[in-house]
């Protein structure tokens, strides 16, 4: 995976253009620009990282629609500066709800002026508005999908002005024992039944173990899968279902 990254020449710039494209139709369905560091979580993860030159920090597409891109192959150009990626794209690529961001095209009008004729449609504007009534759920991905990405700089930080950098520095060992010392925090207010402090050692407990997580760089979204996929199951078939 190193190897690969340090085939790409970015020596002309941190951004190197990705072009995305539809691994079963072909069709092109936007252009974003990945640096090192989002280029390594998209080939580690399987998804699609980008570099938000607007926000100046690392995303996940689909962090807040739900609409993710997952690689199915990478491809260099000659000049090792851009890459061509297909995907499977879960739902639409483009933020306007178009199934992809080139839906403009250049057309001649009859007095020879060029114009853009706009595929936007009023059942894409319509889907787009359902779409924003799961805006809650999305708002709580993108929590944990900035806080992810908070914890993997961390990992890079001087542990004399982070704590959670520190916990790195001193091991996987310490990060555990931290996790065991909040969680006896958090049963001792549910036994003590103070709810206020119930939520704020729970955050503390959530915190760590997503320190944790994001130590073997395992995104909480993989955690969030997991427990949709036990929907289906009663807890006594899924407990049962498990290896032994």
């Amino acid at each position: 995976m190193q190897k690969f990254i340090t085939q790409l020449d970015w020596r002309k710039s941190p951004l190197i253009p990705a072009i995305i494209q539809d691994d079963e139709s072909l069709e092109v369905l936007m252009l974003g620009f990945v640096n090192q560091e989002a280029l390594s979580l998209s080939l580690e993860t399987g998804f699609m990282h980008y570099f938000s030159r607007s926000k100046n920090r690392i995303w996940k597409k689909g962090e807040s629609s739900g609409c993710f891109q997952k690689i199915k192959n990478i491809k260099l150009d000659c000049d090792r500066d851009s890459l061509l990626v297909c995907v499977e794209q879960v739902g639409s690529a483009c933020h306007t709800g178009e199934r992809s961001c080139f839906f403009r095209e250049l057309k001649n009008d009859a007095d020879n002026t060029i114009s853009l004729d706009c595929a936007y449609k009023k059942e894409t504007l319509l889907k787009d508005c359902d779409t924003q009534k799961n805006s809650h759920t999305n708002q709580e991905n993108a929590i944990l999908d900035t806080l992810y990405h908070i914890l993997l700089e961390r990992k890079f930080s001087s542990s004399s002005t982070s704590y959670t950098a520190s916990l790195y520095q001193k091991g996987i060992n310490t990060i555990c024992k931290k996790i065991t010392e909040e969680v006896g925090e958090l049963v001792c207010e549910i036994k003590d039944e103070e709810k206020e402090k119930m939520i704020y050692e729970t955050a503390d407990v959530f915190y760590h173990i997503f320190v944790a997580l994001a130590y073997y760089n395992i995104h909480p979204e993989n955690i969030l899968q997991e427990l949709k996929r036990r929907f289906a199951f009663s807890g006594i078939e899924e407990k049962n279902g498990r290896k032994s």
